[in-house]
């Protein structure tokens, strides 16, 4: 750790600060980073003995405590559990970036920790803790080639605001989290509502800028004092690759030629045991030395196949894309189905259509949020025909939910048109590169099946970079062994007229403008293309929902009515909902849902509410009950809230004696309103209803 440091700026208005030195000081790097009155603090350690294997064991942990906001944690134990969903988005987020910034080499066990220690309601915590896991490696000894800072960038009526407040986020029409060097972006998450190619560019530009900026902060803290980590690197025996290439090359070349994965990976396998075999009795063989130079001559041959011969591991050009084909209304009793296959990745994807009460809350440092939309995705291991005994949701899962669930989210209704809850549930049957892209187009598919009235199909498309001095090559629906590969993973979701969701890593430096335009461009083609082999199945929704999922009706009543629905202690709604076999909601708008998986019963209640809000008018007829019998009249109820009084002189016609000769309590009647007085009181006439047929009033 390097002695105390603070810097302080102002960017865009916002008090900044990083500051080293005073906290956590066994850490191998440790930084209190502020924006605004949110603050994290971010720490790092790296083993001192490396593992024994070619990679690095880091790990990401992004944690909130609720008293930063000035909580106590939900439920019976009242601590802070396991990561929730956003905590475990957030740590892949921050890790996505700052894996490719340690040396190729580094395999030393690393954990960074970030953990929020005070939120405001004003300024998100999530690319401040990115930009502190950042400073805490580069004020520590560990080899980090940094370093690097993360920027929320949003557009609010046209304007692009650099990490904007939660308001301004909430207004915004396009919301994208980067990452970046002082020389490129890095890494880009977010979304937007339908917006073109060259608007997305404009805002991950202007976010970059702003990262320079952060980025020149994080520079002050360095100091003569920090001594970074020798990382000694792995010399390669020369004769021993140039024995083994010659062994493989003929082979490994016509295998990685191989169209179908299953049988591609059985030959490579085949080649790697036989060279295995052969080479093992050579003397110091070294099997893992054997392993990572086979590795590096696969790849090698794979990019050299691309730039010489023009073509994929798959035998497709550049921009082609997989054999599409889909399937809806697959699952009866699901409300919404679709089987989504392009290649060898097919997603099967189900929509469930549900009420408020299937809302899920969700406990934040900002209060209780609900969410009227889910989106799950599943990945099991026969779906690359393997064996696991992994039990839950894995971090792989949920980011991969998200950015599916992000770029369905621009085309779903508005509340007020479709009030209906939406959880999709997509299962992975088989995966061979981009099965989240695959998630998003079976999305679409089950929704249009379940009569969501979405504004428009939305599809989804990985794309892929391959990149050697000036020369590159863009790949359009990329498989998994490119992505591996490949120097770019770039995910675009969209519609016809625009981009709604954007993922990309980008795993090395000097991607320019005109790079990042091509592969939109690219992109946007392939898009199109996928959406019309969509409008073969469906292209927009079904004109009726399925006969197992919920009706859900909308009225608007009167707000100073709620409480006459409500009742005494919930008396009136309760009636409502078990006299009905219905769901009923309502907010304090007086917007009320009647939810009710049958047409008639759903009919009933709202003759029955109807009848509870309804309003008096002089000259129309009602249907009442009469309560009270008087020696001058009766008193006969209107609403559960309204009554009226039938005079004796009213009763009939004729000359009424006595008023039981005519009415009696619990009767109903058919009455005419003749008369509201000042002071509330309603004069009714059963004189004046004689000539009208009752069956023409009672479902008023």
């Amino acid at each position: 750790m390097i002695s105390y440091k603070k810097v302080t700026e102002t960017i865009d208005g916002k008090h900044f600060s990083l500051e080293t030195g005073k906290l956590a000081k066994q850490a191998d790097g440790s930084i209190f980073a502020q924006l605004g009155e949110t603050q994290v603090l971010a720490t790092v350690v790296s083993n001192k003995e490396p593992v024994d294997d070619n990679f690095l064991p880091l790990t990401v942990n992004y944690q909130e405590k609720t008293f930063a906001a000035g909580k106590i944690p939900g439920g019976y134990f009242k601590r802070e559990a396991r990561p929730s969903e956003m905590e475990t988005l957030i740590s892949r987020l921050i890790d996505r970036p700052l894996r490719p910034m340690f040396p190729k080499d580094y395999n030393y066990p690393t954990q960074v920790i970030i953990t929020v220690y005070s939120a405001d309601d004003v300024n998100p915590p999530d690319v401040l803790a990115l930009t502190a896991a950042s400073a805490a490696l580069t004020v520590s000894n560990i080899p980090f080639d940094g370093p690097l800072a993360g920027v929320r960038v949003v557009r609010v009526e046209g304007n692009l605001i650099c990490n904007p407040s939660y308001e301004e986020i909430e207004n915004s029409d396009l919301n994208f989290i980067i990452a970046g060097s002082a020389d490129a972006i890095l890494m880009v998450e977010g979304g937007a509502d339908i917006v073109p190619e060259e608007e997305v560019i404009e805002a991950l530009l202007f976010g970059h800028e702003k990262i320079r900026e952060i980025i020149d902060i994080q520079k002050q803290l360095v100091s003569d004092e920090i001594i970074k980590r020798e990382v000694p690197e792995k010399e390669i025996d020369q004769d021993f690759l140039n024995i083994v290439e010659s062994k493989i090359s003929s082979s490994l070349n016509e295998a990685i030629r191989i169209k179908l994965k299953q049988e591609r990976s059985s030959k490579s396998s085949e080649v790697f045991q036989n060279a295995l075999s052969e080479l093992s009795t050579i003397e110091n063989f070294n099997e893992k030395e054997f392993k990572e130079i086979f590795d590096n001559l696969k790849k090698k041959y794979v990019r050299k196949m691309m730039f010489d011969d023009n073509t994929r591991i798959d035998g497709r050009n550049f921009e082609e894309i997989r054999p599409i084909s889909s399937e809806i209304s697959l699952l009866p009793r699901a409300h919404g189905s679709a089987v989504f296959t392009r290649g060898e990745t097919q997603a099967l994807v189900a929509c469930t259509l549900g009420s408020k009460d299937d809302q899920q809350r969700i406990d934040t440092l900002m209060g209780e949020e609900k969410k009227k939309f889910m989106l799950h995705y599943n990945f099991p291991p026969f779906s690359v025909g393997e064996v696991s005994n992994r039990l839950g949701t894995g971090r792989r899962e949920i980011g991969h939910g998200e950015l599916a669930k992000r770029a369905v989210q621009a085309i779903l209704p508005e509340d007020d048109d479709f009030p209906y809850t939406l959880r999709i549930v997509s299962d992975i049957l088989e995966s061979n590169g981009s099965s989240s892209m695959a998630t998003v187009c079976g999305s679409s598919l089950s929704l249009m099946d379940a009569g969501v009235p979405v504004k428009s199909p939305v599809a989804g498309i990985a794309m892929g970079l391959v990149k050697e001095g000036d020369d590159f090559v863009i790949l359009s629906d990329i498989l998994g062994d490119e992505d591996h590969l490949g120097d770019m993973d770039f995910k675009v979701c969209g519609t016809s007229e625009g981009i709604t969701a954007l993922q990309m890593d980008i795993k090395i430096k000097g991607i320019s403008k005109e790079l990042f335009s091509s592969a939109l461009t690219q992109a946007k083609a392939g898009r199109l293309h996928i959406l019309d082999e969509m409008a073969k199945t469906i292209n927009s929704k079904k004109e009726n929902i399925s006969p197992y999922a919920p009706r859900i009706t909308t009225i608007q009543i009167d707000p100073s009515k709620i409480k006459d629905i409500i009742g005494s202690g919930g008396k009136n709604i309760r009636k409502l909902t078990e006299d009905n076999d219905v769901k009923i909601d309502v907010d304090d708008t007086g917007k009320l849902n009647v939810i009710s998986l049958n047409e008639e019963n759903c009919k009933n209640a709202l003759r029955d509410i109807a009848y509870i809000v309804r309003e008096i008018e002089v000259g129309k007829f009602y249907v009442g009950t009469v309560k009270r019998i008087l020696d001058f009249g009766a008193i006969v109820g209107l609403s559960p809230t309204l009554d009226g009084l039938i005079h004796i002189s009213e009763l009939a016609k004729e000359r009424v004696k006595q008023v039981t000769d005519i009415l009696n309590e619990g009767d109903e009647v058919l009455v005419k309103c003749i008369s509201k007085e000042r002071d509330g009181k309603i004069r009714l006439s059963r004189k004046e209803a004689l000539d009208e047929n009752i069956d023409n009033y009672r479902e008023i």
